[in-house]
């Protein structure tokens, strides 16, 4: 016989059986209208046009044409948006050429510790993984915390067990070793030798200031990200980063924090950021735009721009970050020199860029 504690849980996983079946129907409902968007970005800061080399700039655009063809393929076909952006993000992690996944910066103890964070609008789930070093693709992770564990957010060796478990690939720490990285970090360290880095320091920042943050020595951000809106209207953000160079004190930044660097919601937009961490934590800076969307009537594009450029710049942060709205509407803003950036409608349009 069953006592009432076990009837109440019977009727709950009954309820919970019920609105699950109810949300899928409505879903099978839901006709597509034929849709989309895709928006990357592959980090900003001072990248200038007179430091890179044709070869390059060549092949930083064919990364993201990649990415973005890959993610635009799965929404033509009628997928969702969240696997638009998982896969788009994969195809930077793998790509040596971005702070993330394969061409993640070294720490000041000489290792790569990734962050990830992925979140889906039409359900407000989320998933992030923060501080890990032997998942080839985090994003991958972050989605796997997201979709199959009661959890946000896992950091560090938990979340490689986790990612493990479900199935993600694993690799030796060695696989994420580029030479330009280390060299990245042996010149960082240099510098260190030569002036105090501490952040009691640091000179206080200025509106003026262009990522002179002491210890990022490469002046810009390579954290990768995408944001999608499906033809079922369902939108989704994921972000994935390798850190600063140098970093030291087991830092996180805030790609992987929800509502900071990461956001998505069916009622407003889903946004992916790139800059100095620290600050868009403060500003919780992805939150705080869908907020003046909901509540403050903002269009995307003016609650994007008043973050980017008004509140991020006046307490000295700097980056950028890509959104898209519930209609399909899209924006790129940053207030850096450049950001590796693209996007690609269902109606044709297709906008790649690096400078400003």
């Amino acid at each position: 016989m069953f006592t009432s504690k076990h009837s109440l849980t019977l009727y709950f996983t009954f309820f919970l059986a019920l609105v699950s079946y109810g949300q899928q129907v409505q879903e099978m409902l839901k006709k597509p209208n034929g849709k989309y968007v895709l928006v990357i970005h592959g980090g900003a800061g001072t990248i200038l046009k007179e430091s890179m080399t044709p070869a390059k700039e060549a092949a930083y655009k064919e990364a993201l044409t990649k990415a973005l063809t890959i993610g635009k393929n799965i929404l033509a076909n009628g997928r969702k948006a969240i696997d638009a952006v998982t896969e788009a993000v994969k195809v930077l992690e793998d790509n040596p050429l971005f702070n993330a996944g394969k061409g993640a910066v070294f720490t000041n103890e000489g290792k790569n510790e990734m962050d990830a964070a992925i979140m889906d609008g039409s359900n407000l789930m989320a998933g992030s993984v923060a501080s890990v070093t032997t998942i080839k693709n985090p994003i991958t992770a972050a989605r796997a915390v997201m979709e199959k564990s009661e959890h946000v957010m896992m950091v560090g060796k938990g979340a490689e067990t986790f990612a493990k478990l479900q199935g993600c690939t694993i690799v030796p720490t060695s696989y994420f070793y580029t030479k330009e990285r280390w060299d990245g970090l042996q010149k960082a360290k240099a510098d260190d030798s030569t002036k105090a880095t501490l952040d009691h320091d640091a000179p206080t920042p200025k509106k003026q200031h262009a990522l002179k943050q002491l210890i990022n020595k490469d002046y810009k951000y390579g954290t990768v990200g995408a944001v999608a809106l499906d033809m079922y209207q369902h939108l989704a953000a994921a972000t994935s980063t390798g850190g600063m160079t140098n970093k030291k004190y087991g830092r996180v930044g805030d790609a992987p924090i929800i509502g900071a660097g990461t956001y998505a919601n069916d009622a407003t937009c889903a946004i992916s950021c790139t800059g100095w961490g620290e600050y868009y934590i403060r500003l919780v800076m992805a939150k705080s735009i869908s907020d003046r969307m909901e509540f403050g009537g903002y269009t995307l594009i003016n609650a994007s721009k008043e973050m980017i450029m008004d509140k991020l710049s006046a307490i000295g942060g700097d980056g950028g970050l890509i959104a898209v709205d519930k209609d399909g509407n899209y924006t790129m803003p940053f207030n850096t020199a450049g950001m590796y950036r693209a996007a690609i409608t269902s109606d044709g349009k297709i906008e790649i860029a690096i400078f400003k």
